[in-house]
């Protein structure tokens, strides 16, 4: 039968890394390919006593509830923004399904067709996906590893008047850089300058593994309401809860709650309530310290062996936090076809193409070093380098 859908499906793609996820999880494969956290290390104590403390001592936990989220849990969230220079009261935060859902309703409300949208390349892969549903053009700027090139940035303001500035300068995914102070403040004098709205995507900001961590946000220094500020609880707590938040000018998240009571009335309540609990009850701090100290050590032991490649061309990254390595590989050598013969050898990444706006380098990869521990790890480095040395033999 012939269904009647709408114009916009033809913009929906499946993600890529999704696509690679369900490959590798049929067989016995290393994965250095999905963005995911280190099961073990799950509060999973904490939180089964989050969720019994919430349906046990307040019947509303099973109620419907605000669209904009439970009192309790945005004013918990304020306190922790405003423990990083972000002061906003809880009428200017919106609970959301994960991050990804404040990307999504934000675009909902913000973007007509056509609209520009101007971020780095290559950029977060899910954010491209939702930008292109609503058929916005979305337009790269030149980057290098301090941040978006300014010269070219306000060029490209000035042309093409962007709607947004979609950011990731926090130990960004995909390449794990970190964005200098100074091009923090250029960025935001700029958006300023021209009063164009910057989105400040940082799910991984509390991942660093030195002491001084990153800069600070760019939603902290704004003093204009033009800067949007994103993050999610799935990297430090647990992803499967899909608990998330936005804050920002009070137009736009009122605007987005709208929006938000048409697409779900409101985030899971039962995963809210138990969440108030949790951050009431337990030392997130030094679990978030405990996930930093073994995510760096991964990360050193993936380091250590990508050092050992005896490959011209071969550069890399080197992560300040996150959870990602960004690897350029010599211009020869494509990434998505070497993932075939990867699979075959028993280990994944992600080809870096798809986090591309336009013109993919092929040569690129991500490699995940958070859910393996340091042994299979080296195994499977093991197995990637000899992937490599066995195609550029044959290639």
């Amino acid at each position: 039968m012939k269904y009647g859908f709408s114009e916009r499906v033809k913009y929906l793609k499946s993600s890529a890394v999704r696509d690679i996820l369900k490959v590798i999880n049929q067989g016995n494969i290393i994965s250095f390919a999905g963005g995911l956290p280190e099961e073990k290390l799950f509060p999973v104590e904490a939180v089964d006593q989050a969720f019994h403390k919430a349906i046990t001592t307040n019947p509303k936990t099973l109620q419907y509830g605000e669209t904009e989220g439970v009192p309790a849990l945005r004013k918990a969230i304020a306190e922790r923004m405003k423990q990083k220079g972000l002061d906003r009261p809880i009428e200017d935060i919106l609970i959301t399904s994960g991050s990804q859902q404040a990307i999504d309703l934000f675009s909902n409300v913000m973007f007509n067709q056509g609209d520009v949208i101007l971020t780095e390349n290559p950029t977060y892969l899910a954010a491209l996906q939702v930008f292109e549903t609503y058929e916005t053009d979305v337009v790269p700027v030149d980057a290098d590893e301090d941040g978006m090139v300014i010269a070219d940035l306000e060029e490209k303001i000035q042309r093409l008047r962007p709607k947004c500035i979609y950011v990731v300068p926090t130990y960004s995914n995909p390449t794990g850089k970190v964005w200098s102070l100074k091009r923090r403040k250029q960025l935001l004098a700029l958006a300023q300058k021209y009063h164009v709205v910057i989105f400040e995507d940082d799910p991984y900001g509390e991942l660093q593994f030195d002491q001084e961590g990153a800069p600070p946000s760019i939603a902290s220094m704004d003093d204009q309401d033009l800067v949007l500020y994103t993050s999610t609880f799935s990297k430090t707590v647990v992803p499967a809860v899909r608990m998330g938040w936005i804050v920002g000018p009070h137009q736009i998240i009122r605007i987005m709650a709208q929006a938000k009571q048409a697409t779900d009335l409101h985030t899971n309540s039962i995963s809210q309530h138990a969440f108030v609990h949790l951050l009431e009850d337990f030392d997130l701090e030094a679990h978030i310290q405990l996930i930093r100290d073994t995510y760096y050590q991964r990360m050193l032991v993936m380091k250590r062996l990508l050092d050992e490649v005896d490959m011209e061309g071969l550069t890399y990254i080197e992560p300040k936090g996150g959870m990602f390595f960004w690897v350029t590989l010599p211009e020869e050598i494509n990434t998505t076809q070497l993932l075939d013969k990867a699979v075959e050898a028993g280990v994944a990444f992600v080809p870096g193409a798809p986090f591309y706006v336009n013109h993919p380098k092929q040569n690129t990869l991500r490699l995940n070093f958070t859910n393996a521990t340091p042994d299979v790890i080296e195994e499977g480095m093991r197995k990637f380098v000899q992937v490599l040395e066995d195609y550029k033999v044959h290639a």
